[in-house]
């Protein structure tokens, strides 16, 4: 079994474990001062986490729900958090050329996953700035922001291909190519 194929089932067993997809309604409802700022940095009461594995226990438990809000679930809490942006950022890339071409990210949190039809990478542009603000889906509806060298390493690896007659750049993982935006002459 290849290093992808191994990577795979593991984000296939992680998925398949969630709970994202059922309807959870416990008894106790409300908010809690926790906040995923934009770097992917956390805070409880306005001071960050210095537990690792206490975000890493939140971030199992993190769903964004269909009215679009950020909830730690757990068997008998739903607690709405703030997330500035995306509640991860992802920190590393990696090209996997065998058995096919893939882009495998890490997130700050150490979880990995693999660009393809199922987790699509996405460009947004600042409509004031024009700058780039790229994302890969991740699990149970959530993002994870790309952060700006690990971008920068996409677009070097990027291949021109025309679009409605533009030009655009853009990478291929598991068979998928990925749009990273228009290319100005």
């Amino acid at each position: 079994m290849s290093k992808l194929d191994n990577i795979l089932e593991q984000i296939q067993q992680r998925e398949a474990h969630s709970t994202a997809h059922q309807p959870w309604n416990p008894s106790q409802c409300g908010d809690i001062d926790i906040r995923i700022a934009s770097d992917g940095t956390w805070y409880h009461e306005g001071r960050p986490f210095r537990r690792e594995q206490l975000v890493k226990l939140f971030a199992s438990v993190l769903r964004r729900e269909t009215d679009g809000e950020y909830y730690l679930l757990t068997p008998a809490e739903k607690m709405r958090i703030q997330v500035d942006d995306a509640p991860y950022v992802i920190v590393q890339m990696e090209q996997i050329n065998e058995p096919q071409p893939a882009l495998l990210f890490t997130t700050n949190l150490g979880d990995q996953v693999v660009a393809d039809a199922t987790h699509p990478i996405r460009v947004e542009f600042d409509p004031t700035t024009g700058e780039p603000r790229p994302y890969i889906h991740f699990r149970d509806n959530l993002d994870a922001l790309i952060n700006r060298s690990v971008y920068l390493s996409l677009v070097d690896i990027g291949e021109m291909f025309e679009h409605e007659g533009q030009s655009h750049l853009g990478v291929t993982s598991q068979g998928m190519r990925f749009d990273l935006g228009s290319v100005e002459e």
